[in-house]
């Protein structure tokens, strides 16, 4: 009780514009039908920019692992303090752990509609976790986008990258090149790239990806909830391919 009481204190203090946003929000989500989401995909796929247009669209919450974990560490809750004894160790967070994490998460309001995970599951092992915890719920996993997209590909698109480290503007060599090459167009400051964007890098995520993850992508596939991505597209072309994926 007392924690619906402050709740509602806090609720005085919201503007009314927000209040009224986030009611026509909810009454527009009511009549839209649940969706519990997978987005898997090596870095650099396009991932984070659909998301939040599938987010809104579908009013889903965004379940970012790692996110979900440092705010559980924060607010000190029971699995929280459990993560944060093991980081502080070294050691790897248990997968039970993350799955317990995503299900606290799955109970707020905003994962009424269903939720988009992301950087999870990583291994064959947590997607049966995953699924375990979901089935005990009565749920399961509507569809799981794959962000198919060809190494090389990638490297041009990642290794391309610089940026202006101070106004945060982007280029790339190929795509979008500066006027002048390795300088912002508006200050002719240096660019720079960032440590993740070197071949090298991607090439060790890579690696990391395609033995770790390909496996969950089968595992998905044979349970028939695989929806295949031609993610070399452009954005407004892989937005309208996971349109129709969700709307079937």
């Amino acid at each position: 009780m007392a924690g619906s009481a402050a709740a509602a204190a806090n609720l005085e203090d919201v503007p009314s514009l927000d209040l009224m946003s986030e009611l026509l929000r909810r009454l527009k989500c009511s009549d839209k039908p649940d969706k519990r989401l997978i987005l898997i995909g090596p870095p650099g796929s396009g991932k984070g920019t659909q998301s939040p247009i599938i987010k809104d669209e579908h009013c889903l919450c965004h379940l970012a692992t790692g996110d979900m974990l440092r705010a559980a560490v924060a607010a000190k809750t029971p699995l929280g303090i459990k993560a944060k004894e093991a980081m502080e160790k070294g050691e790897l967070v248990s997968d039970d752990l993350v799955v317990g994490i995503i299900d606290e998460a799955m109970k707020k309001p905003s994962c009424q509609k269903g939720f988009i995970l992301d950087g999870f599951p990583r291994t064959v092992v947590q997607a049966q976790k995953l699924d375990d915890m979901l089935q005990k719920q009565g749920s399961k996993i509507d569809k799981v986008l794959n962000f198919a997209i060809d190494d090389a590909i990638l490297e041009e698109r990642i290794t391309g990258r610089w940026i202006h480290p101070s106004s945060g503007r982007t280029y790339h060599t190929k795509f979008a090149p500066p006027k002048a090459p390795g300088v912002d167009d508006v200050t002719g400051e240096p660019l720079i790239q960032r440590k993740d964007d070197t071949a090298a890098v991607l090439k060790s995520r890579l690696e990391a990806f395609h033995k770790q993850t390909e496996p969950v992508i089968d595992y998905y596939k044979k349970k028939g909830a695989v929806a295949e991505l031609h993610a070399e597209k452009p954005p407004k072309e892989v937005t309208t391919e996971v349109k129709k994926v969700l709307s079937s």
